[in-house]
């Protein structure tokens, strides 16, 4: 991406009154950010629940001026910048309609094309949990997965450091810009997670780590992993947060229960209770349910099943599985152009007619 691409997109994200939602409309509407800038009154007519006011901060180019000093700063601590229309940015994050439009980073990241897992929990993980986590990540080594966390206290440094100690990149999603660290005792841990692995983050220079921050902040943790494990929690907390975004991304979530009377494990037990994660004991349970373990097999000659009574989004689903085999939920949904949400329930009705039948790790196939 160009100097003056990136400019206009800072610059147009950081117009009050457009968050990220809104700014890709209107970048699909207009073609690039540059064009949004150089519009007329008159071209934004047909642009819904767009205010008087928004358009004016927009013809009056009121963020350009804090887009230039980010600029500045991108280029003085040599930040990789990811556009959610490259193919460098985060693919399984594309899928989540509130991703981020940008993305800066430190390290050496490697996203796309891996298997990602999150690991969040409490800051007050217990022997308990830093046991469980450490033996998890060692045994996932076969697999290679790159573990992402918070870069926090407790469970998201022990996953941090579990990583590095077997060879895994690790990627740490922060909740504030690059001119700090925090905690300030992490810095030490900086350099030896970007040699393999790295930093990420939506927020610009001068963005503190506040509560609301560490909220939006885990939408990228969950988005970006193909699942979410809670190794620790209380009954509220910010990893509960994080494993109902990942359940609204229908991406996978696994707990680790606990006794009934431990205070972190009660968020844990309450997730595996109303069914929204997958009892975590070992790592062969995540193998499973991600369907990792499975081998190649001999392509099966599949006859169409006649006379199935088929709208046209069953029927291109339906004709694209055929075609291609079994296939993820994601990339059904992004070969097909169908929404995630709305391909969920074409492929609900489509195994309710005997069509298709799901597969663990959220994948389906031709019955």
């Amino acid at each position: 991406m160009s100097s003056n691409e990136l400019f206009h997109i800072l610059a147009l994200i950081r117009t009050e009154g457009i968050g990220d939602v809104f700014a890709k409309k209107l970048l699909g509407y207009f073609g690039s950010a540059e064009n949004i800038f150089s519009a007329t009154k008159q071209d934004f007519k047909n642009i819904s629940r767009l205010s008087d006011n928004v358009i004016k901060r927009i013809l009056e180019h009121s963020s350009f001026g804090v887009a230039e000093k980010e600029i500045t700063f991108i280029e003085k601590e040599n930040l990789k910048t990811y556009f959610f229309e490259n193919d460098d940015y985060p693919e399984k994050l594309k899928h989540c309609p509130d991703a981020p439009i940008v993305l800066f980073s430190t390290g050496k990241i490697d996203l796309n094309n891996r298997k990602v897992l999150s690991i969040v929990g409490t800051r007050q993980i217990t022997p308990y949990g830093i046991n469980f986590c450490k033996k998890l990540i060692k045994d996932l080594t076969e697999i290679d997965p790159v573990i992402v966390s918070g870069f926090a206290l407790g469970t998201d440094i022990c996953a941090h450091l579990s990583a590095l100690e077997n060879g895994l990149q690790t990627v740490g999603v922060l909740a504030h810009g690059f001119d700090r660290i925090y905690p300030p005792s992490h810095k030490k841990y900086v350099r030896q997670m970007e040699e393999n692995g790295g930093f990420l983050t939506e927020f610009w220079s001068g963005s503190i780590p506040d509560k609301e921050n560490f909220v939006r902040r885990n939408r990228i943790v969950a988005g970006i992993a193909d699942a979410t494990i809670v190794i620790e929690s209380a009954s509220k907390g910010g990893s509960l947060i994080t494993a109902n975004l990942a359940n609204d991304y229908s991406r996978e979530v696994f707990a680790l229960p606990g006794k009934t009377t431990d205070r972190y494990s009660e968020g844990c037990n309450n997730l595996i209770k109303t069914q929204r994660a997958n009892l975590l004991t070992s790592v062969d349970d995540i193998v499973y349910m991600l369907n990792w373990d499975s081998k190649p097999k001999k392509e099966k000659s599949v006859q169409k099943q006649l006379f199935l009574d088929l709208n046209v989004e069953e029927q291109k689903i339906y004709d694209y599985l055929n075609k291609n085999g079994k296939e993820l939920l994601d990339i059904i949904a992004k070969s097909c152009e169908i929404p995630v949400y709305k391909t969920a329930s074409v492929l609900f009705d489509l195994e309710m007619k005997g069509a298709i039948r799901p597969l663990p790790g959220k994948m389906f196939e031709i019955t």
